[in-house]
């Protein structure tokens, strides 16, 4: 696990001094060993974390044994010894190939060499991959399938820089940082920025499965895999068959991601997704595994109990951290900061301090990710089905004011009922099920200037949460994609945009900031692509979510464990802006500050906050997301 930035600038604006800005910056993702590459048009800038082969020999830039290519590399490839086994044995008609390392990077590198921009193909792990072609003076960078690691570029039609967080392109005075205001409103609807967007103009983000291509000529890029192609007509409706291979998969992934040369732990939270993989961790490994857990001392948000049950019943090396508002206090300004640009998930907090007390006793952890959007396992699936009915679609409208005048618990539900149009149900279920602004409240709050006529209210075909629902076709060319049912429907969007750019960011961030790698075994493509083809009604089956899951995870650990509502993960933020952190209310929603940014209209906050005070609690996270914008806007606006 590393930091990586770069440069290709054919017009020579960019430098040696940049490269080391730039480095510097992802100093905490890779305090091992630095190191820097510069030919031509082309810089490379590397942090390591050093986690497989520790030996310098493995630092990084790393030159290809014929010295054409050159590489720098975040993420694991846990499958390298298999892909270095075939790259001997295609060379050994040839050449043989002897390796100089025991690191996945060489082996990376190699494979590239060997079979060109298709050796992703071969690849099973998560990663952002530069390679530049000394010989024809290409960049070619690769993104993993689900999109674990980051890659953040800028381009302006000539100069290409990357990085693999904002901030080391946000340190660098040559990049002009205007703000993309569509990029707001998109952050107020969904809590955090999709791909491709960043908060501004002419930074991106690169796309999951995809590669891009950076030379003279311009860039080129497409995708090398796709989530919807993976879905096909062959649905796994047998349980027993399911219950094997899913159980075989998870198995085979697990165990490649306890590859390590450096002490790794289970972060475990008490619920189905992490106690599996501490189940099975435990099952595989040759040494006592640690565990990790975050609790709360208010018990309605505490789970840490469940987890130390789970724990001593499995008999790991167990810890724990009890959070209170103090802890959370001290870290509000660094955890929102780690975030480069707005991201309202306040379970971030939490991630962090459980990050935090890992690195103290291992370098890599596993964690459970990706199990609730491939198993049906938010509540926002069931609300899918429900919006699925004629009939509450035609009477949504006056059963949405009718319940405006109920009790609190009556006006969410309204609020879930109160959407324009189906082109944008997903999103609207997402937002109000994280209990964040709808289109309908925005086009009413936001001032003239951030109303992006892409997100609200248009049936434009090119709208941008549009296309969340409707694939791209280039990308499905020649692709038979079955009908989804709805609730498959809602997890291909959080599969797709809430894992990649909420879920997995806030883990990335939050745990590379203690230079700390974090796997997901659940996120194997191998293991996604079954899964999307397994019977929605082996996934939620008489009313339970993750029925499947949970019958693998019985194979381990008795039921008795499990007989609970599912809490989440996160910080009692409700109860915490009503006394303890109020003050970001007054500091960040103040009229003078709403005001000084026009962003949105005070009167509407200001009868927002109003009704907060008064029991509207459900409240509480809009409230965060202005209090995260407003807080963003008063640092980094110029």
């Amino acid at each position: 696990m590393c930091g990586i930035a770069g440069y290709y600038s054919p017009n020579k604006k960019y430098n040696r001094e940049d490269l080391e800005i730039m480095t510097a910056a992802l100093k905490h993702r890779g305090p091992n060993a630095e190191g820097f590459f510069e030919q031509e048009s082309v810089g490379f800038g590397h942090r390591r974390l050093s986690i497989i082969d520790l030996s310098i020999r493995a630092n990084q830039p790393m030159m290809s044994l014929n010295d054409r290519y050159c590489v720098i590399y975040n993420g694991e490839v846990y499958n390298f010894t298999e892909v270095g086994a075939s790259i001997k044995n295609i060379s050994s008609q040839q050449q043989q190939v002897h390796f100089k390392t025991s690191s996945d990077t060489e082996i990376i590198l190699e494979a590239f060499a060997h079979y060109g921009i298709d050796f992703v193909h071969q690849l099973n792990g998560m990663f952002a991959i530069a390679i530049y072609d000394k010989q024809t003076d290409e960049l070619y960078l690769f993104r993993d399938r689900m999109g674990i690691k980051p890659v953040f570029y800028y381009w302006d039609g000539k100069d290409f820089v990357f990085a693999s967080e904002l901030k080391a392109l946000q340190k660098l005075h040559k990049i002009p940082k205007e703000i993309d205001t569509t990029s707001i409103s998109d952050f107020l609807h969904l809590g955090y920025i999709p791909t491709p967007k960043s908060i501004y103009k002419n930074i991106y983000k690169m796309r999951s499965g995809s590669w891009m291509k950076v030379s003279k000529n311009g860039l080129d890029k497409g995708k090398y895999w796709n989530l919807k192609s993976k879905i096909n007509n062959n649905v796994i409706q047998d349980k027993e068959q399911a219950l094997v291979k899913l159980s075989d998969l998870i198995m085979s992934s697990v165990q490649y991601q306890l590859k390590s040369d450096v002490p790794f732990g289970v972060f475990l939270s008490g619920g189905i997704d992490s106690s599996l993989i501490t189940a099975q961790a435990v099952g595989l490994s040759s040494v006592k595994v640690n565990t990790f857990s975050i609790g709360f001392e208010e018990n309605s948000h505490n789970e840490s109990e469940y987890a130390k049950a789970i724990a001593r019943y499995l008999g790991t090396d167990h810890h724990e951290f009890i959070v209170s508002y103090k802890d959370a206090i001290k870290l509000i300004d660094t955890a929102l900061d780690v975030y480069d640009e707005p991201f309202a998930d306040s379970s971030a907090i939490p991630t962090m301090l459980v990050s935090k007390l890992a690195k103290q006793y291992v370098t890599v952890t596993l964690s459970g990710e990706g199990g609730d959007e491939l198993f049906l396992g938010y509540g926002a699936y069931k609300w899918a089905n429900r919006l699925n009915n004629p009939l509450l679609h035609t009477f949504r409208k006056p059963i949405s004011s009718l319940f405006a005048h109920l009790p609190t618990r009556y006006q969410r539900v309204g609020k879930l009922l109160d959407y324009s149009h189906r082109d944008f149900i997903k999103s609207h279920i997402f937002s109000q099920e994280q209990y964040l602004f709808s289109r309908n409240e925005l086009s009413v709050m936001l001032n003239d200037e951030y109303k992006s006529s892409k997100l609200i209210g248009s049936k434009d075909s090119s709208n941008f949460l549009r296309s969340y629902s409707t694939p791209d076709p280039s990308e499905l060319a020649n692709v038979e994609v079955r009908k989804l049912t709805s609730m498959e429907s809602q997890a291909l969007f959080d599969l797709e945009y809430y894992l990649q750019d909420d879920l997995l960011t806030k883990v990335d961030r939050a745990s590379m900031h203690y230079s700390l790698e974090t796997r997901v075994p659940y996120l194997d493509h191998r293991l996604v692509e079954m899964a999307l083809n397994v019977s929605p009604n082996l996934k939620y089956k008489n009313g339970m979510p993750k029925y499947i899951l949970k019958e693998i995870l019985y194979q381990y650990l008795p039921k008795k464990f499990f007989d609970r509502p599912k809490q989440g993960f996160a910080i009692p933020l409700n109860k915490w802006l009503h006394h303890e952190l109020h003050y970001l209310l007054d500091e960040y929603l103040s009229e003078s500050v709403i005001n000084q940014y026009q962003v949105v209209s005070y009167t509407y906050v200001k009868n927002l906050l109003d009704r907060f005070e008064n029991g509207s609690d459900y409240l509480f996270n809009r409230i965060w997301l202005l209090v995260v914008l407003h807080r963003w806007l008063k640092i980094n606006s110029n």
